[in-house]
């Protein structure tokens, strides 16, 4: 445990603590063999996962991310010479909400005088799709995020700033996002609308997320380098349900859905309408552009700490992962 409150080390703050992405962040950094103070953001440091993290030494902060308590979201960056910064749209599903809270993020960061800025953005999925997909609100926010850091935040100027883009969260196939649903014969389906053969960056983001930050926080990264990709490999679906039954021994195969039937199924899951679109749209896209679209990415698995394990494939967190509640 590396985690210190000696001056001399590194102050990393941390958007988004006791969440998936942001608690990644500081386990991988509490692994490292170099001190860091961290300081972790949250909303209530009363709650488990936040003692937990103080008493791990993290400097735990109550503060609300939210646009009209942008003075006190300054002055928790103070003092910080990096900076981590997550928003979650899945909280409140408002797109205009966290592209503010995102700019306003970045704004504080910066007038903290960071030297390192790492973003946890997304593609536009209606730029990429030259206005086909327009309803993808939890991507476009963020793309207008890094859109709006890197206008803002001079090339070779005291801020470096990388967006660190997460793949395709292996979770979501836990979730009604991508749930595996039993059929009559026992046997499970993975129904999502895109073809079988579409490939997606699978990541273990709760394990693996935080070694790429850290690896940007602790190595080199060449200048030329704007955009970094999360994941630990790229995977088809008919290879993610293929592994998945070699695995658990289930039967589970995969059906490529019509926007319509997805939207039906997320909205029985009790998703809201739009966001069953903005679901449906969103693996639609990635399926016809690519996850990454045209953004020019460094290779997941040459983004990891020098001495640390690669991040884990799909069938290595499949067999990490209790199924007995999923497939049952």
């Amino acid at each position: 445990m590396t985690i210190t409150n000696e001056s001399s080390a590194p102050l990393v703050a941390v958007v988004g603590a006791t969440g998936m992405q942001g608690g990644s962040v500081i386990k991988a950094l509490s692994a490292s063999q170099k001190p860091y103070r961290i300081r972790g953001f949250t909303r209530d440091t009363s709650k488990p996962a936040a003692k937990a993290l103080a008493d791990q030494g993290v400097e735990m902060v109550a503060v609300s991310l939210t646009v009209d308590n942008k003075d006190q979201v300054f002055k928790v960056f103070e003092g910080a010479s990096v900076a981590f910064i997550v928003t979650n749209f899945w909280e409140h599903y408002d797109k205009a909400r966290e592209t503010a809270e995102g700019k306003m993020l970045i704004d504080a960061a910066k007038a903290a005088g960071v030297r390192l800025l790492i973003w946890s953005g997304l593609i536009s999925a209606v730029e990429e799709s030259k206005g086909k997909y327009v309803h993808v609100d939890h991507l476009d926010g963020k793309a207008e995020v890094t859109k709006y850091a890197r206008s803002t935040i001079p090339v070779g100027g005291p801020t470096r700033f990388l967006n660190i883009i997460a793949g395709l969260y292996n979770t979501n196939f836990t979730t009604p996002l991508a749930l595996p649903r039993k059929q009559a014969d026992g046997s499970f389906v993975i129904g999502l609308p895109a073809p079988a053969d579409s490939v997606v960056p699978s990541i273990d983001t709760a394990r693996d997320y935080g070694l790429f930050v850290r690896k940007a926080i602790e190595e080199e990264v060449d200048p030329s380098v704007k955009d970094v990709g999360a994941y630990g490999e790229f995977i088809s679906y008919a290879d993610i349900v293929k592994q998945l039954s070699e695995v658990t021994g289930k039967t589970v195969t995969y059906k490529e859905l019509t926007q319509a039937e997805y939207v039906a199924e997320a909205i029985a899951a009790g998703y809201p309408e739009r966001i069953a679109l903005e679901l449906s749209e969103m693996y639609q896209g990635i399926a016809e552009l690519g996850y990454f679209g045209g953004t020019e990415i460094g290779n997941g698995k040459d983004r990891l700490p020098v001495g640390v394990k690669g991040a884990l494939t799909w069938a290595e967190w499949v067999k990490s992962t209790d199924w007995s509640e999923i497939l049952k």
